[in-house]
């Protein structure tokens, strides 16, 4: 691979990284985990080949890399904000749901469920 190709696969993964960003934001709004997770993954491998590229941080080094990456810093905090909130709010259903299991409390919930 040339120097200037390798520039160029740098510049198209910072610009995947980006995409995905954004992609990520929108299916964690909808509240997909599904897509959301899927995006994640596609991600990390984007972020594993720009680590295997030395050119990625010499591209980093530029304006225009410069000016994505501060359109990227944004997301990504709103995408940990919004993870985070998520995380918790599924915690706290579920601690809902079990606070209302009475299998394991009450004797009385198993005779009710009984045929006879």
């Amino acid at each position: 691979m040339s120097a200037n190709d390798a520039m160029e696969q740098a510049k198209a993964n910072w610009e995947m990284y980006y995409t995905l960003s954004q992609e990520l934001l929108k299916f964690i709004d909808k509240q997909d985990i599904d897509a959301f997770t899927e995006l994640t993954r596609q991600r990390d491998v984007i972020v594993e080949r720009m680590k295997a590229l030395p050119e990625t941080e010499v591209y980093r080094q530029t304006d225009e890399c410069k000016a994505l990456v501060e359109k990227i810093k944004p997301l990504d905090m709103q995408i940990i904000y919004k993870a985070k909130s998520w995380l918790n709010k599924s915690k706290r259903q579920n601690a809902t749901v079990h606070a209302y299991d009475l299998q394991s409390v009450n004797p009385v919930g198993n005779i009710l469920n009984r045929k006879y």
